[in-house]
This record gives structure tokens, C-alpha cells and sequence, in this order.
């Protein structure tokens, strides 16, 4: 991703599963981090039906969406499965 999108709205969905939409902030090649601003979740948005339980049989959770909006959070690459 290249920093020509920094002050990009963009759409983040972690591996589970709650959709984020906020501003590009930041990108941290070396941490493997992005940071957006400005921040609202969207929750699973049903994305949890089909999935797989985790290795202890726990199903997968149902997130709700929030009202609250964060001024900035931090994803590790690792847990971010979509950025669009």
C-alpha cells in the first residue's frame, strides 16, 4: 500500500471479522502497522455465520456496531484480513 493514500478513507476488516472504516493516518513498514483516524466499527457485520469455531470449539462471536468513534487506533498487520 503506498503512502499516497495516507488521508484516504478506507474500509479494514481484522482477522475477526469487525469492519472499521476511518482516515488513512499511518503506515508502519517496519512495526507492520497501520494506524487510522477517526475511527467508527461497524462490528461483524454477519461475517461471524460461517465461520469456523476456534480450536477450543468456542463459535465464532457476534460483534455489534458502536456508536463510538476513536480518535486514532493502531492494527498489527497480522491482524487486519481485508484493507479496501
Amino acid at each position: 500500500m503506498s503512502n499516497a493514500l495516507l488521508g484516504a478513507r478506507i474500509s479494514l476488516v481484522s482477522k475477526k471479522n469487525i469492519r472499521y472504516e476511518g482516515v488513512l493516518y499511518s503506515i508502519n513498514e517496519s512495526d507492520a502497522t497501520v494506524a487510522l483516524q477517526n475511527v467508527r466499527s461497524f462490528g461483524t457485520e454477519g461475517r461471524e455465520k460461517g465461520e469456523p469455531p476456534a480450536a477450543d470449539g468456542t463459535p465464532a462471536a457476534f460483534v455489534p456496531p458502536s456508536d463510538a468513534q476513536h480518535a486514532y487506533l493502531l492494527f498489527r498487520g497480522c491482524d487486519i484480513k481485508d484493507l479496501h
